[in-house]
């Protein structure tokens, strides 16, 4: 471990040692033995303390409260009462007892939490709830993951879920920007077979299940550059959706748009992938692990698609929500920039038709974008439609053409024919280099995004192959000295 992960486990070791007896409700860094040095010598204690004119032990609490509040509902309340911080002193619901909340013992604390769960959520109007854990269950994965998200605010001295600045090889420049994807979050069953098995045949291969689907590929590769992203999906209440939300945090991707529907599977994709990097997918789907319209019109979606810079979304969900998220997306103003992949098909893609004039970029392989539009000349059809830029991605290249532009970038050089997650790597890079420049997309910006498809070459998972900036820069850096 080295850099930044060192220092978030440094600070986290301290908050769990900090947060025994009564927790920050006394003068803990005053009396206790433990070795704070990692907590006090932050940057942000620091900042506060001489802001101020305190103490650095005095401007650990105020910090610790402030850093909480931008935390997630679940990892808030986790780490208020444990830490004894006393946001809720002051809530007015009847079902909530701070006294018991904030208790001189850690355990006394942790047992009125879990007995409180439901209340306490609704306390702090969590937008989903998810299931009351046991006590050795919170002790397991939810403290872990409350308390390591915020060491990693702490180290990082800003929001939650945000990266440290995150720079690029050509240019140093720091990109932020608020990203919301709607799409799936499933269980990929991933086998690589050495051929794809034809009718009545056999194919050997190997498997392993990871979580994956086009939102959540989308929203990791997002992560990964350095923006911060908002995911809306919906997972069953089961061990594989609690799979999916720790990998999606331990990604530093935003859950709080996840529904998680009870009494319902997760959601799983079989993908098989060929040595060529040719695939095949089966999706099956439970029709509950899906979003409604109600999740769509809930005053948390509203916010964060307001607050959005960008938008991206797949043809996933049912077109009825397909339909409410670019109608919604359309009426806002000023209105993010939206970026849609046209996949899975849709029946009835007329349906959508109505509402492509809202879309900025859309984007699919040739067959995708002409099973849209039924045409062989779907690039014009759609920007007909309104669609202002249409992207044709095969084989690791790239046609683009609107008003603007009418280019076709070559493949870069690859050793796969394909790859499971160069289209999500393509939709990320081209939302990052947007939120970059804050002009519409050129040239340079699509070479770019077409680089980041060359880059997840992998027959592993597909969120591990998504790459940061710096791997793309190089691509392209290399890709430039041979032509």
């Amino acid at each position: 471990m080295a850099g930044n992960d060192a220092a978030i486990e440094a600070v986290r070791n301290v908050l769990s040692r900090l947060r025994k007896r009564r927790g920050l409700r006394s003068n803990r860094l005053d009396s206790t033995e433990i070795d704070a040095a990692a907590l006090l010598d932050l940057r942000v204690v620091a900042q506060h303390a001489d802001r101020l004119g305190l103490r650095r032990q005095d401007a650990v609490a105020p910090v610790l409260r402030e850093m909480v509040r931008r935390m997630p509902a679940t990892d808030r309340l986790i780490a208020d009462a444990e830490l004894a911080l006393g946001l809720l002193d002051d809530t007015r619901s009847a079902q909530i007892d701070p006294e018991r909340l904030y208790a001189e013992d850690l355990g006394a604390r942790r047992e009125y939490l879990c007995q409180q769960w439901r209340p306490l959520h609704e306390a702090v109007q969590a937008e989903t709830i998810p299931p009351a854990p046991t006590l050795s269950q919170l002790r397991r994965t939810p403290e872990h993951r409350a308390f390591t998200e915020l060491a990693r605010l702490l180290v990082d001295g800003t929001t939650y879920g945000s990266h440290p600045a995150d720079t690029t090889a050509a240019t140093g420049d720091q990109v932020r920007g608020r990203v919301t994807v709607v799409g799936d979050a499933v269980i990929d069953h991933l086998y690589r077979v050495e051929r794809i098995p034809q009718a009545h045949s056999t194919a050997t291969g190997s498997f392993i299940a990871h979580p994956g689907g086009k939102g959540l590929a989308r929203a990791v590769a997002l992560a990964r550059l350095g923006l911060e992203v908002h995911l809306m999906a919906a997972v069953g209440d089961d061990e594989a959706g609690r799979q999916i939300l720790d990998f999606l945090h331990d990604q530093q991707v935003r859950t709080d748009l996840i529904k998680i529907v009870p009494s319902t599977p997760t959601p799983v994709t079989a993908v098989i992938v060929a040595p060529s990097g040719e695939q095949a997918i089966i999706a099956c789907k439970a029709d509950p692990a899906v979003l409604t319209a109600e999740d769509l019109n809930s005053p948390a979606t509203h916010r964060t698609l307001r607050s959005a810079d960008a938008v991206l979304m797949s043809f996933e969900q049912p077109v009825p929500i397909l339909e409410h998220v670019l109608a919604t997306v359309g009426a806002l103003e000023p209105r993010p920039t939206l970026i849609v992949h046209a996949a899975p098909p849709v029946t009835r893609p007329e349906r959508l038709y109505p509402h492509l004039r809202v879309v900025d970029y859309l984007i699919g392989s040739s067959d995708e974008l002409r099973m849209l539009t039924g045409t062989a000349e779907a690039a014009w059809q759609l920007r007909m439609h309104g669609v202002e830029t249409v992207c044709s991605i095969d084989d690791f290249g790239c046609s683009v053409r609107s008003d603007r532009l009418n280019v076709d970038i070559p493949p870069f050089p690859a050793l796969l024919t394909g790859s499971p997650g160069a289209h999500a790597a393509f939709s990320a890079a081209l939302a990052y280099r947007l939120l970059r420049s804050r002009h519409p997309a050129d040239t340079g910006d699509f070479t770019w995004a077409t680089a980041a498809m060359v880059a997840t070459q992998s027959l592993d998972d597909v969120p591990s192959a998504m790459p940061p900036a710096d791997r793309i820069d190089h691509i392209v850096k290399l890709a430039s000295e041979e032509r």
